[in-house]
């Protein structure tokens, strides 16, 4: 299970040497899924930051091996910070935000608040 922060006041802004992680986000009737493929990445590495409208996920990679600078054919993967911040358009339960991490894939559930649009009131009559 990775750990999940509730945080009212992040601003989202990743430092320069940070990459970005790619996400998926679909929404069903009661909930939104955040979806990321984040393999190499040990769960005690990666925090989520949840607030009422939006997620931040922050993580490192590490390198387990490394060649020599000049010894790569390619070097692609990405090693080191990375974050990425999602705004919802719809107001979430961020105390019952669950999250897992199987083969690679962190799934993030943010469930919705359904909260009432309106509301009626009654007239008082004095």
């Amino acid at each position: 299970m990775v750990n999940i922060n509730i945080d009212k006041d992040d601003s989202g802004i990743a430092d320069e040497e940070e990459g970005q992680l790619t996400v998926d986000v679909y929404e069903t009737p009661s909930e939104f899924v955040v979806e990321s493929t984040i393999a190499g990445v040990e769960p005690s590495d990666i925090d989520l930051d949840v607030s009422g409208e939006s997620i931040t996920i922050r993580g490192e990679r590490h390198k387990r091996r490394s060649a020599e600078e000049g010894n790569y054919l390619f070097q692609e993967c990405f090693w080191g910070k990375f974050s990425r911040s999602v705004i919802l358009p719809e107001e979430i339960d961020a105390e019952r935000a669950e999250s897992s991490l199987k083969n690679g894939v962190l799934t993030i559930r943010l469930p919705k608040l359904h909260r009432e649009k309106s509301k009626k009131v009654r007239i008082k009559i004095d």
